[in-house]
């Protein structure tokens, strides 16, 4: 196992390294040097770099790199599932009853429910307007997008719907269960304002018809004797007012009592009813009867009724000529030599049918479009005029005017408000006897109705009615009857009244079911700022949903204008629409297995095909308006993101998250992130107490200054113990881990392993964690806390195992020292240095880590500052060059400083703590002694090192800076058997050593003597080798004659790393003691397992009387590149 063990940490980065299996860079620092074993030992010939000297093969000097930078290059390396139980939506429904069962068949809980919403204001009050503008060719074109956008997302509801059951909430359900809280909240408030707006439109329509067709003297504001805008502002300002009012009794209607409003929604749908038969029966009549509507022409103008009592000029009575009030209008007197309008001298009046019937042959007529600006006059094709164009117009306001520029667009915007409503069957599934079966069949069966009437109605219009009047939107021209009302049989009154009743009921029916909406995404609780609108009347009712949606609905009031709502709720619609095609085109794709509808006829290209149409007629009808709703959707996407509840529904979403990380990971394991992406994938190995909370917590404070989010973030922990008898405790160890990183705001994942052997849970950890390509490439471990403690042995031991095996495993390995030092996330730092000591070169990660430390807002004020030592022979201000090239080239803004640090004589200091240290390694040897044993062998030995260490007086040293930190996963012991079982033993050494003097300048004080010990750490080859090496290094440094006797058994190559570490640590100290944080190449511990407590002696002598240290092992891999 060891041999093992050191092949491949020598090897490590290498061309045959195992390592994790990738090739390594290319690159002039990482193991591009052959250097032989002969160069290796005349490199680390002098004593100041002993340190590091069994790793010069893949961590090489930085002064002997320095040279090259110039040349720098870096080529690129080759669920547990489950449901929730849902909110009961159909709670917010009270008026159903849920002690009785479900009655509801087809018929009349889908179809006629779904035409009833279909069937709307704009069939009565602008479809033959449309027809007449559009033309028959242009107006098909419209009603056949609109309508196949409806068959398609029926077609996808359909698929949805019959997935499972849809309760209360219609589409928003449908599409939050399917594309998850932030796209199904989004999408519902879009529905939501859809309908809100959708209640306005059918309010400002009854208000058309009340005011303009049945009883226009009660208009407030008076029209008769207005022209042109100013009578237009009279109109709009009757809307407002008669809006608002009977907005108000609606609202205190459904408030009130909704059980009437549900019981009148069946009379409301036979007007509807009726007036649709009451149109085809007029067009039947035109076949064989054209009704008599006649239209005054002059010229090719259309005349307003008004302006007429006859359509003539002049009139015979008695053989006398009599003008006639047409000419009163455009003559400034009755006589027949009076001065009159040119156009009217010059053209001649005409009268002609309205409605020729189907057998006309009108319909080549008004097969095209004609387009109108604002305030052009509508005139007749295929009629000439006289018209002088140098003349302007007079007398406009005699004429039917058009009263809003018209375009494609417009139509298409004004228009789809009338296809809508085809998500009422899924509403009411709580209601109907076989949902799986109705809501399909009925919505489908609603649509094919209700596109066909619309596509007839079309061509049927076009066929029937002259152009001049389809034009004409108020019917001006038809003495201000309501155009389709004159093609209606038997009277023109069938279709206002049936058409004014329609919008009454379908305001209604907004205002009942827009609340309800609401408070369905208000009881999921996904937008905490609606939750209040959650609450209602005792009974359940929305009040405070129907308030807000009464209110919405007062901004469509004051719009006023039918023609300018009717793109808003167009918007907002599409929306909705183009999420459930999207939704059903998921999950249909990604074949989750619970995609199982009952219904079988849909595919994900009709869905996808389907979403498309729906965002280019949002385009298409309003870019304007479809970017604010857009907009909306967007924030409130964000907004449940970032502060709203979360929810696991099962969702499309997630599954879409799936198959992009499956996709993702296989992009991974095609090989290691270029250099350029390279950022530490930290696996933080943290510790638990008894009662599963962390040890360590500002471990996760120092991943999130480090991280901010972004990259991979793994918090592990091992749990001792079997699985079986465990797991509850793994559990809790899980969730208190999920709720430290929640509040030191790490975003990453936990992990939790139950092992018999904690030492083999964190090696589990380290080798597994992570999936495929998504593993990480760091490991950050706390030092551990008292490892000087005979109690403690086990604690540094397991830290050593997870340094060695992180080395082997090529991840950078990152060790803060006083972890409860650091700042927290609230801290700020608004001065200081943050020093890194870069001494040996293990690909840049000592570059990296402060900068991105100083991307968070703790760090950002300190200044960054690099060290570098250097030797004997280096030209000390040329390596200062290069480095500043180098950081140059790197764009790290830092100060540079070249430490000279000259080999020395071992001063007689070294050789007396490297005495103690050896001599304290004893101890831990006759831990398994009995008692009197232990208790004479201990005695013996303190009481010699005590007389050898007070021959010598020292020089003094700096104190060590005690701080508290907590003990890292890695620490904990795993086998009590080799700890310390007697706790008299335990007081027995720390007492033997207490009797110690601790005076600062006395080597035996805390910082030198800690109260346990540690065993020798000799090299691989063997006691003699050590014996070898002391006439070499030992005999240039000082005299033979004045070797004291307990000097000479010493391991020269332990005086000499001790060496190091004193040099090491009494400059860094020199330079940095009031550093806010040190960085540190750590160096690599011994390859046999021999000396591993004096390795610890090692980097505890390298970092004394520094407050925040941050050790640092490289992956042996460049991470930090000059190149873009």
């Amino acid at each position: 196992m060891e041999n093992n063990m050191t092949d491949c940490e020598e090897g490590e980065g290498g061309p045959t390294s195992q390592g994790d299996g990738h090739p390594k860079e290319s690159s002039p620092f990482i193991n591009s040097s052959a250097a032989s074993d002969m160069e290796k030992s005349q490199q680390y010939d002098g004593k100041s770099m002993a340190l590091f000297e069994e790793e010069i093969d893949t961590s090489p000097m930085v002064s002997s790199l320095l040279s090259s930078l110039a040349n720098y290059s870096n080529l690129p390396t080759g669920s547990k599932e489950h449901e929730e139980a849902e909110n009961n939506e159909e709670g917010a429904r009270p008026s159903k009853k849920p002690v009785k069962a479900p009655q509801l068949g087809t018929l009349m809980g889908v179809y006629l429910p779904c035409i009833q919403n279909i069937f709307g204001v704009i069939l009565f009050l602008r479809m033959t307007w449309m027809v007449g503008i559009g033309g028959v060719f242009g107006s098909f074109i419209i009603v056949f997008m609109c309508c196949s956008t409806t068959m398609l997302t029926a077609i996808s509801m359909s698929a949805i719907a019959t997935n499972g059951v849809v309760p209360a909430g219609g589409s928003y359900y449908m599409i939050s269960r399917s594309l998850g809280p932030e796209f199904g909240g989004a999408v519902g408030i879009c529905f939501y304002l859809g309908t809100t707006f959708a209640g306005a439109m059918y309010i400002l329509g009854c208000i058309e018809i009340l005011l303009i067709y049945i009883v226009p003297q009660a208009a407030i504001f008076k029209i008769e004797g207005l022209e042109g805008p100013e009578a237009e502002i009279a109109l709009l300002n009757n809307m407002r007012v008669y809006g608002t009012i009977v907005l108000s009794f609606m609202a205190i209607v459904v408030f009130v009592g909704v059980k009437y409003v549900n019981k009148l929604a069946l009379v409301f749908l036979a007007c509807v009813i009726l007036s649709i038969l009451a149109v085809y029966a007029g067009i039947i009549k035109t076949a064989l009867e054209p009704p008599v509507f006649p239209v005054c022409l002059l010229g090719n103008r259309t005349l307003l009724s008004k302006s007429y009592d006859v359509c003539a000029k002049v009139i015979e009575i008695d053989n006398e000529t009599i003008t006639t009030k047409m000419w009163r209008s455009f003559c400034d007197s009755d006589s027949l030599n009076a001065t009159c309008d040119e156009y009217f001298i010059n053209n001649n009046v005409t009268e002609m049918q309205g409605i020729p019937g189907v057998t006309s042959g009108i319909l080549a007529e008004n097969l095209f479009g004609n387009y109108l600006e604002k305030g052009m006059i509508l005139e007749k094709r295929g009629i000439s005029s006289n018209v002088d164009p140098e003349i302007p117009t007079t007398n406009a306001n005699r004429y039917v005017l058009a009263d809003i520029t018209s375009f494609f667009t417009l139509l298409v915007g004004i228009y789809f408000p009338s296809v809508t409503g085809i998500m009422a069957g899924s509403n009411r599934s709580g209601d109907l006897r076989d949902a799986q079966k109705s809501i399909p069949i009925g919505t489908i069966a609603a649509i094919t109705t209700t596109s066909t009437v619309y596509m007839s109605c079309v061509i049927l219009f076009g066929a029937c009615i002259e152009g001049v009047v389809l034009r004409d939107k108020f019917g001006e021209g038809v003495n201000g009857n309501l155009v389709i009302g004159t093609l209606a049989w038997p009277s023109p009154w069938v279709i206002v009244f049936g058409s004014f009743f329609s919008t009454c009921g379908a305001g209604l029916q907004s205002l009942t079911g827009a609340p309800r909406l609401l408070q369905a995404i208000a009881r999921d609780g996904i937008i905490p700022f609606l939750r209040v609108f959650g609450h209602g009347k005792a009974n359940g009712e929305p009040t405070w949903a129907l308030l807000l949606t009464a209110s919405i609905c007062e901004i469509g009031i004051i719009i006023a204008s039918l023609d300018a709502v009717a793109p808003i709720l167009s918007m907002f619609f599409l929306m909705c629409y183009m999420f459930v095609n999207l939704a059903c085109a998921l999950q249909t794709l990604l074949r989750t297995p619970n995609w199982r509808p009952r219904f079988k006829f849909y595919h994900w290209a009709l869905s996808f095909l389907g979403m498309s149409l729906c965002l280019s007629l949002m385009f298409i009808c309003s870019w304007y308006y479809a970017i604010v709703a857009m907009g909306i959707a967007t924030c409130i996407y964000k907004y449940i993101e970032f502060c709203g509840a979360e929810k696991e529904w099962g969702d499309g979403i997630r599954g879409i998250s799936l198959s992009a990380a499956r996709f993702a990971l296989m992009r991974l394991e095609e090989g290691p992130p270029h250099t350029k992406n390279w950022r530490p994938q930290i696996l933080v190995l943290v510790s638990m107490d008894a009662e599963q909370n962390v040890e360590q917590p500002r471990l996760l404070s120092l991943t999130n200054q480090l991280k901010a989010g972004k990259g991979l973030t793994i918090v592990g922990t091992a749990v001792q113990g079997t699985f079986l008898d465990s797991y509850s405790e793994a559990q809790r160890a899980d969730q208190s881990l999920r709720k430290l990183m929640e509040t030191e705001r790490v975003k990453g994942f936990s992990q939790v392993v139950v092992s018999s052997i904690m030492r083999d849970g964190t090696s589990h950890l380290i080798q597994v964690g992570g999936l495929g390509g998504l593993k990480h490439n760091t490991v950050m471990v706390s030092w551990p806390q008292n490892w000087k403690q005979p109690e403690c042995y086990q604690q540094f031991r397991n830290f050593i195992e997870t340094v060695r095996e992180t080395t082997i495993a090529s991840l950078a390995l990152l060790v803060p020292k006083n972890i409860s030092s650091y700042p927290s996330n609230g801290e700020r730092f608004t001065e200081g240095h943050i020093d890194v000591w870069w001494i040996v070169h293990d690909g840049g990660m000592l570059m990296l880590l402060p900068f991105l430390l100083r991307q968070h807002k703790v760090w950002r004020k300190c200044k960054m500052r690099i060290f570098t030592v250097a030797q004997l022979d280096d030209n000390s201000i040329q390596m200062k060059k290069d480095l500043i090239t180098f950081l140059y080239h790197l764009r790290i803004d830092a100060a540079v400083e070249v430490v000279e640090m000259l080999d020395s004589d071992i001063s007689a200091y070294t050789y007396e703590k490297t005495l103690v240290m050896e001599q304290r390694s004893q101890i831990l040897k006759q831990m398994h002694l009995t008692k009197n044993e232990m208790e004479r062998e201990i005695q013996s030995i303190t009481d010699s090192s005590r007389g050898s260490i007070r021959r010598k007086n020292p020089p003094s040293l700096q104190p060590q800076h005690s701080m508290e930190e907590g003990t890292s996963l890695a620490e904990k012991p795993e086998d009590k058997s080799e700890a310390v079982s007697n706790p008299k033993q335990v007081r027995l050494i720390q007492s033997k050593n207490a009797a110690i003097p601790t005076s600062p300048t006395s080597p035996t004080s805390p910082a030198a003597t800690p109260a346990g010990g540690t065993v020798t750490w000799r090299d691989s080859k063997g006691p003699d080798k050590g014996m070898t090496d002391s006439a070499a290094t030992a005999g240039a440094g000082k005299d033979p004659l004045n070797m004291k006797p307990e000097w000479e058994g010493l391991n020269q190559t332990d005086v000499r790393r001790m060496h190091t570490a004193m040099r090491l640590n009494e400059v860094i100290t020199k330079k940095s003691k009031e550093a806010k944080l040190v960085l540190l190449n750590m160096p690599g511990p011994p390859k046999n397992r021999v000396g591993d407590e004096n390795y610890m002696e090692f980097l505890e002598v390298l970092t004394e009387g520094l407050n925040r240290v941050l050790l640092v092992r490289g992956g042996g891999r460049e991470v930090i590149t000059i190149y873009s």
